[in-house]
């Protein structure tokens, strides 16, 4: 849908007629990429960060976490379990940790992509060149957030990054031609309405593939640890007006989303979703990747929350995609 500005801020700011906003984006959802729900197994592979966000749980300065970095070996054979639980997408994400230089992750990928599976990537700023290795190597996509378009607020929040980088390396991956996911936070404090208006706009204009859409959830061990959190809401009307501006890109259902409610993911289905990202880290790492607080399944194993998500998908009429869930049905490899 061709929304202006003004029309975003309007469907943002109703709270009253939300649930129509909610119904209309299921149906954009229905009609554009029909009823499947995407699963991507997601491997938390390492909280070490050299970044020191005022919001994240895993930032810099956050003393009292237990820092752990996967082995290669340890890398390949969760991706090798979860391929063999069905999961046709592996999403490796950590901190940006620097340990895991250009060669040492396309090793890790091409060890892995030979589970015939997609591999995204979310692990933060590099050059060009690493983008581009990682992409020979196998990788599909690429997931980074560019969280805000408001310049001074995502300085204030980001202290040491520049937006202005963030954004220039969404325009070497996207040109390298990887499927772009990025995406934003909802509720951060200062944050504006209108801001978030914006930031949908940015995201339109940009070209993304997938869109992710998560509320704000204060973490004790930040400087952010008093600020008011986003609300569940908010962030599914965020996510529902995404629906209606890019309507066949892919949209995960966030596990944030779970956190502030038992059902959020269920509702974020039922209003523009068609991506899920259960957990396939194993043992005590799963608790330890903890970006804010109240994560939910840190004690199941990996085979428990594809069952239990699988479940619940089925439950309110979806079905499971059994490929690659490209957006426009194509992966850069294929």
């Amino acid at each position: 849908m061709n929304l202006s500005r003004a029309e975003i801020i309007d469907l943002l700011q109703d709270e009253t007629h939300q649930e129509q906003l909610f119904a209309k984006a299921d149906a954009v959802r229905k009609e554009y990429v029909g009823d499947e729900v995407h699963l991507r197994g997601l491997m938390e592979f390492s909280n070490i960060c050299r970044n020191n966000c005022m919001y994240c749980g895993i930032r810099r300065d956050n003393k009292l976490l237990g820092r752990y970095r996967m082995s290669a070996e340890e890398m390949v054979t969760t991706a090798h379990k979860a391929a063999d639980m069905g999961f046709k997408t592996i999403v490796m994400q950590s901190g940006e940790d620097m340990h895991f230089t250009a060669d040492v992750m396309c090793a890790i990928i091409e060890q892995i992509k030979k589970f015939d599976v997609a591999i995204t990537l979310s692990i933060g700023e590099r050059s060009y060149a690493d983008y581009k290795a990682f992409y020979d190597a196998g990788a599909d996509r690429y997931l980074m957030r560019i969280e805000t378009t408001d310049k001074d607020l995502y300085h204030r929040l980001d202290p040491g990054m520049s937006w202005q980088h963030r954004y220039e390396c969404l325009l070497m991956i996207k040109e390298i031609g990887y499927e772009l996911g990025s995406g934003i936070m909802v509720g951060l404090p200062e944050q504006s309405i209108e801001s978030i208006a914006d930031d949908l706009l940015f995201l339109r204009d940009l070209g993304i593939d997938m869109a992710g859409i998560g509320p704000f959830i204060p973490h004790a061990q930040t400087p952010l640890k008093d600020a008011t959190g986003g609300s569940l809401e908010l962030a599914l009307r965020t996510m529902a007006a995404m629906r209606l501006l890019m309507p066949d890109i892919n949209i995960p259902a966030t596990t944030a989303m779970e956190s502030l409610h038992p059902q959020g993911r269920i509702k974020a289905l039922r209003a523009g979703a068609n991506v899920v990202m259960p957990n396939i880290t194993e043992g005590e790492y799963r608790k330890l990747y903890e970006l804010y607080p109240g994560k939910i399944c840190v004690d199941d194993t990996p085979l428990h929350c594809r069952t239990c998500i699988g479940a619940k998908i089925m439950s309110i009429g979806r079905t499971i995609g059994q490929g690659y869930g490209g957006h426009n049905g194509k992966l850069p490899h294929q």
